[in-house]
């Protein structure tokens, strides 16, 4: 993996800084109040960004018709989960709202409508992944939905108009999976790192369309055959993987962490952008 430029939390940026764009693998809820390695892992980034001013997320959970961003003073914690140990619905992430970053990404995507919303909040793709990296809740959280009428390339273009706001002190945090289907989980290997071999292939694929910048290849993944097709029934946790490929950099090194399978069908497989270059 490519060693971040970035040291230390404590390293106040200065406005010249630009600022890793992550997608991280969230996998099961539980990720929230366990501790195992893919914990550790987004532990551990803590110590390798700058302080940012606020977090834009876009995560699996949230599925609109039409595009929306949280514009709340106080984004409520929603357990959007059930059949769950009643610990993970206690869990509470009270990380303020950013109104102002909210109105701003309405200004910056001029592709789609962007509408202010009141009612959602911060859902377990955001918070179960943010409470490990900031686990204070002191970073001021919006969370963009993900419209599911929106062709792929519809995605990948909102995320390059939300590209200046890496170079604005906002750490973009994108959280989904690149394989996902719970219905070929091998439920007696919940918690084991274990991928089947077509998991494993897709994976694989994935990170290597990602290095080499074949976009039209990550645009159109789920016409690339039957494993694809398993490994990506649906897309909802593929498309917040377009939203950090979107805001990518040509100075922009790219790594891999959290790099493994579990449960035979699901990859928590993360990815992190980050450039060499500061704002002149």
């Amino acid at each position: 993996m490519n060693e971040s430029k970035f040291t230390s939390e404590s390293d106040q940026n200065n406005d010249k800084t630009i600022y890793p764009s992550f997608f991280l693998g969230h996998g099961s809820p539980m990720n929230a109040i366990e501790e195992n390695e893919f914990v550790e892992g987004l532990r551990g980034l803590t110590k390798t960004i700058p302080k940012p001013k606020a977090i834009l997320a876009i995560s699996a959970h949230w599925l609109t018709d039409g595009t929306f961003v949280t514009a709340m003073e106080h984004p409520p914690t929603i357990h959007d989960f059930g059949g769950f140990p009643k610990a993970l619905f206690d869990v509470q992430y009270p990380a303020p709202g950013d109104p102002n970053l909210a109105k701003q990404i309405q200004t910056l995507v001029k592709s789609q409508l962007v509408q202010l919303d009141y009612e959602w909040g911060l859902d377990h793709g955001t918070w179960s992944v943010l409470k490990h990296i900031y686990p204070d809740a002191n970073i001021p959280v919006v969370q963009l939905s993900l419209d599911y009428k929106l062709p792929p390339e519809k995605h990948l273009q909102i995320a390059k108009e939300l590209l200046p706001l890496r170079k604005q002190g906002i750490l973009i945090v994108a959280s989904g999976n690149i394989v996902h289907n719970l219905r070929m989980v091998a439920w007696d290997r919940l918690n084991e790192v274990y991928g089947f071999d077509w998991v494993m292939n897709v994976n694989q694929k994935v990170k290597d369309w990602i290095v080499s910048s074949d976009t039209e290849s990550l645009l159109t993944i789920q016409s690339k055959g039957k494993e694809f097709e398993w490994a990506i029934p649906t897309a909802e946790h593929f498309l917040p993987l377009l939203y950090t490929i979107g805001t990518q950099l040509e100075s922009d090194s790219i790594s891999f962490f959290n790099d493994k399978p579990v449960a035979g069908a699901l990859t928590m497989t993360s990815v992190r952008l980050d450039s060499d270059l500061h704002e002149s």
